[in-house]
């Protein structure tokens, strides 16, 4: 199925219009798009759980609590974000699952650094919002998530 909406005498109306040049822009490149919708949901879980930490039990103002929710959060997310990465994006079949795992898992220890990082910069030495933080670096994370996921954890052979 191609996801094209068809109703007869219907052609013209926006709504299937729409529907359509939508389907035919997934079909172009849908790894992409189910990079996007999992990097999405990998990213909402990241920041429930980094929101969550922090408003519940660790101080974001404090360099090392700020640290910690990062990393709980990280690993809530890495979690999330190996088994639909592995299913619904790269379609993995790999049956060495411990060596992908731990690939995906470097993987992700770069991105956290990367992640900590940009945290460290933005809240603790320019003192903005740990939110404009978290949302910033989550961009450049999600980014560089797919390009090590392509090129090294998912690499079709």
């Amino acid at each position: 199925m191609n996801g094209k909406l068809i109703i007869k005498g219907h052609d013209k109306n926006i709504f299937v219009k729409f529907w359509n040049w939508g389907w035919g822009i997934y079909y172009k490149n849908p790894e992409i798009w189910n990079y996007l919708i999992v990097g999405l949901l990998t990213t909402v879980v990241s920041l429930v759980t980094y929101f969550v930490v922090t408003r519940t039990f660790l101080d974001p103002n404090e360099k090392l609590e700020l640290q910690i929710a990062n990393i709980i959060a990280w690993v809530f997310a890495v979690m999330f974000a190996y088994v639909t990465n592995r299913i619904f994006v790269f379609k993995s079949k790999n049956k060495n699952i411990v060596s992908e795992l731990s690939k995906f898992v470097g993987s992700r220890i770069a991105s956290l650094l990367m992640d900590m990082s940009i945290m460290f910069v933005i809240v603790s030495l320019l003192s903005l919002s740990d939110i404009i933080g978290k949302i910033a670096s989550q961009i450049v994370v999600t980014i560089a998530n797919y390009i090590l996921s392509k090129l090294i954890v998912f690499k079709k052979k």
